[in-house]
């Protein structure tokens, strides 16, 4: 029997959340894009989060058909760390389990995203026996690696350690991803299976020039744009872009004339945030402050003219999972400049649809844009590769390859290596 009906579960935050919020994200997008797909191949998708509002509905069927987010209990009703909601996995599970039997829902795979969602995942299975697949974003051990501050690892890493032995397949977006599991954490080899996210084409696409765009948001049709999209955090290295700029005073100061630098991504007046707010003290200490704009969190049906506008779309981030924006940007037609790390080494073909660069190399940022911007037709050249090779990436073909995945998970046991 083909896969009709699956429990999607996103523990942690919802994928209908506002964008840019500090816990929103890529995986937000993909989860609403893949259960949309999913949804329009016939497929009935459950996906279930925590209530973090008490207005929130308890069901909402917005994001399109056979697709429902289900908002269950578990901690109080309000937005709290992600590490503070492991203490509430086992009521979030109970309420799951008695959402399920109230409508006499039986599913025939669970999909679990994040590690606070694995966990429940595995005691999905035991307690009723399906199997499940699991995608983990973002790794542990990685971030221990670089050292993100406020951050505990121990319990975390430990329950990574525990899914790759409950979960009967692990979803990898990368082969960078996949070997961080093997050597990190031993996992099984053909426990993994590599499957990138996938990227809206229909929405994310050039149906207009960069002078109509630019004039939609208001921008000098004269402009050279850079741009930034994301979550304001330390390890996305935005304020190596801002020391690049500064670095360009002084090899290239005729580019600064024409020269814009935005960034897409948290609220610049809170007040209360602390990356943005060093950020912005940045840009005045580096004395390019003129050059720079914080515009604030964008849904992604604004994104396309922000992406279509710029000459380049920069991610600098310490560590990238895959690098959903970069997708974005690739397939509206806009060359990417990103450091090599993670799934962006995969995604961004050097020189090809733009270029790589160490992380935290200002100098080497900087001589990227020079040339970038010194050279309109083989930037022009890049940005035509670059919507070619997303198209490789819509999520009609990545759905397909999951389903394939669920069904061999759903029919066959695992055999271990």
């Amino acid at each position: 029997m083909p896969i009709q009906r699956v429990a999607l579960i996103s523990a942690h935050t919802s994928p209908l959340a506002p964008m840019g919020g500090a816990k929103t994200g890529g995986m937000n997008v993909y989860i609403r894009e893949l259960s949309r797909e999913l949804g329009r191949q016939g497929v009935c998708v459950d996906i279930f989060t925590r209530r973090a509002s008490p207005w929130e509905n308890k069901i909402d069927a917005s994001i399109g058909e056979n697709v429902r987010v289900i908002y269950l209990a578990a901690g109080p009703p309000q937005p709290i760390p992600p590490d503070e909601q492991y203490e509430h996995l086992s009521e979030f599970t109970a309420n799951l389990m008695a959402f399920a039997t109230l409508e006499n829902l039986r599913y025939d795979i669970v999909y679990s995203h994040y590690w606070l969602s694995g966990w429940v995942a595995a005691k999905l299975k035991e307690a009723w026996g399906i199997r499940f697949a699991h995608m983990f974003h973002t790794l542990g051990h990685m971030k221990k690696r670089i050292e993100v501050m406020d951050y505990q690892p121990d319990r975390r890493i430990m329950t990574e350690m525990n899914i790759l032995q409950w979960a009967d397949r692990v979803i990898a977006a990368t082969p960078a991803e996949q070997a961080q599991l093997r050597w990190l954490y031993r996992a099984r080899r053909r426990q993994i299976v590599v499957i990138p996210p996938g990227v809206n084409t229909e929405r994310f696409t050039q149906v207009f020039s960069r002078e109509e765009a630019r004039e939609n948001l208001g921008i000098p049709l004269e402009s050279n744009l850079l741009l930034f999209v994301g979550r304001i955090e330390p390890l996305k290295a935005v304020d190596t872009i801002l020391e690049a700029l500064h670095v360009l005073r002084e090899k290239a100061p005729p580019l600064l004339r024409n020269l814009r630098f935005m960034i897409v991504g948290g609220d610049p007046n809170s007040g209360n945030d602390q990356e943005m707010n060093r950020l912005q003290a940045l840009s005045v200490k580096l004395g390019i402050d003129q050059l720079v704009s914080f515009v604030g969190a964008k849904e992604q049906t604004e994104l396309p003219l922000y992406y279509v506008s710029a000459a380049a779309v920069i991610i600098p981030s310490d560590y990238e999972s895959f690098g959903m924006v970069a997708l974005e940007a690739m397939s509206s037609g806009t060359p990417v400049i990103a450091s090599q790390v993670g799934g962006l080494q995969f995604l961004v073909r050097d020189r090809e649809t733009g270029f790589h660069i160490p992380a935290r190399e200002p100098i080497s940022l900087a001589d990227c844009i020079i040339e970038l911007l010194s050279d309109a037709s083989r930037a022009e050249d890049m940005g035509v590769a670059a919507s070619r090779i997303a198209q490789e990436y819509a999520w009609a073909g990545i759905a397909e390859r999951l389903l394939n995945v669920f069904q061999d998970v759903v029919c066959q046991k695992l055999r271990p290596t």
